[in-house]
């Protein structure tokens, strides 16, 4: 059965408008373990994705993605000439992990953050919410998927 996460992105790193363009992306640079073991241990192809754009003037939900193929290791580990860079991690033993990402929709209007809050109540215990909670990439129910997504002008 397939998930439905929320992965955060800053947009002049990388866009919804960027993953449009360019159809599938493999995500980089997740450097938190926590987020690392759901790309790695739970995140399947067809798995849905809330695209979410942080760190701008109106952070929120800027469209719909899909999570394609099995995790694979991140290459920017072992880049030297990444900001991703991790000498700790080796080839034979890769600490971090991805998964590529790929272009469904953008939706008509960014779900603002403060939309969010305002249905906290409807979302429950919803990583996006946690107080100090700086998770690039968490897991959202089938009932929080729906939720969010009814407060932007369609529904999926």
């Amino acid at each position: 059965m397939p998930r439905h996460w929320l992965m955060k992105s800053e947009p002049e790193d990388f866009s919804i408008d960027d993953l449009e363009r360019v159809g599938t992306e493999p995500w980089t640079g997740v450097r938190n373990y926590q987020a690392r073991n759901f790309m790695r241990d739970v995140m399947r192809a067809g798995d849905g994705v809330l695209f979410y754009h942080s760190n701008t003037k109106v952070p929120g939900i800027a469209g719909i993605a899909e999570v394609t193929g099995t995790p694979y290791p991140d290459p920017t580990q072992f880049d030297v000439d990444s900001k991703y860079f991790d000498p700790a991690s080796k080839p034979d033993a890769p600490r971090w992990w991805l998964v590529d990402v790929r272009f469904r929709r953008k939706l008509p209007q960014v779900i603002a953050l403060d939309s969010i809050r305002a249905a906290a109540d409807r979302l429950g215990d919803i990583e996006l919410l946690r107080k100090g909670s700086r998770l690039s990439v968490s897991p959202v129910t089938a009932s929080q998927w729906k939720v969010l997504l009814s407060l932007g002008t369609t529904q999926e």
